[in-house]
């Protein structure tokens, strides 16, 4: 069997078993849908191509079977990541593995390689760097202060995962999906009729100490999330469904009543400093169909 012909039977290989399980994204993301996965899936109508504006871990991504995919973010250090990890595939997961080594895992080194990641050009570099804090930095937290760098803590862990199955899988199944960077409401414009938009923004907070929203630099208010729930109502009046998931909370109750179907679901979430204190937390999914 030639190269090419073995490269194709892994491929082929690696997408069944995409299909066959619950797959986990290769980054720790804030807010992250794996407790919500099936219900997501048993909303999201039927398309030939699913757009989401706010990609994030790409959990939904891996775990759906559309024909293409467009995947958007506004952070573009995670976007580049998933470019360079699409483009190189297997040379880059071996390149970032070699960063998954003890002498790393120490706040010394994690800061030093921190401050890189901070003033790094090289975008393989940076990427792999990008995973590196994602792994060993305090709960996957991905904050930026403002000037624009990353700042989260040392995470402190034994031995922090390396995510290799998980960054293969995103690579093969990366082919379908086009990669960008632009505002969602942009992306949702780009929409065609058959495609389905599937938005995760960063969500309401509970309290005033609780925030879900530092995902990229600048945050997002509340005039974005009113500016989300129109979107969604304007695309499905132009035919195409927009499936939403936040906080259940009378704000989002407010701003999501005109959606077709709002489902509540309880979900084990981290709404405190203290990592110890998980506690129940409403999810709303909120679907807005065409007319």
């Amino acid at each position: 069997m030639d190269k090419s012909s073995q490269q194709l039977l892994f491929e082929r290989i690696i997408l069944a078993e995409l299909e066959a399980k619950k797959i986990r994204p290769p980054l720790k993301w804030a807010g992250g849908k794996y407790q919500l996965l099936e219900h997501i899936k048993k909303m999201l109508p039927p398309g030939n191509r699913l757009i989401e504006p706010f990609v994030g871990s790409g959990i939904v991504f891996l775990n759906s079977n559309y024909k293409r995919y467009v995947l958007n973010d506004i952070n573009k250090d995670l976007m580049i990541f998933y470019k360079i990890l699409k483009k190189d595939g297997l040379s880059f997961i071996k390149y970032c593995r070699k960063l998954f080594i003890p002498k790393n895992n120490t706040s010394e080194q994690y800061y030093d390689l921190r401050e890189e990641f901070n003033t790094v050009k090289d975008e393989f570099r940076k990427s792999a760097l990008f995973l590196y804090i994602n792994k060993h930095g305090y709960n996957g937290l991905c904050r930026y202060n403002s000037k624009g760098d990353i700042n989260v803590p040392f995470g402190r862990y034994k031995t922090p995962y390396f995510p290799e199955n998980e960054m293969c899988l995103f690579w093969i199944k990366s082919k379908r999906a086009a990669l960008k960077i632009k505002d969602f409401e942009i992306i949702m414009q780009e929409a065609l009729p058959g495609d389905v938009i599937y938005c995760d923004p960063p969500y309401v907070a509970l309290s005033s100490t609780s925030n879900f929203t530092a995902y990229s630099a600048g945050g997002f208010d509340k005039d974005k999330q009113n500016r989300l729930a129109l979107a969604a109502q304007e695309m499905a009046d132009r035919g195409i469904p927009v499936l939403i998931s936040n906080h259940s909370t009378p704000y989002t109750a407010r701003i999501y009543q005109n959606a077709t179907l709002k489902r509540e679901y309880a979900v084990r979430r981290l709404i405190s400093c203290n990592s110890s204190k998980r506690e129940h937390a409403k999810e709303l999914l909120a679907l807005y169909l065409p007319p």
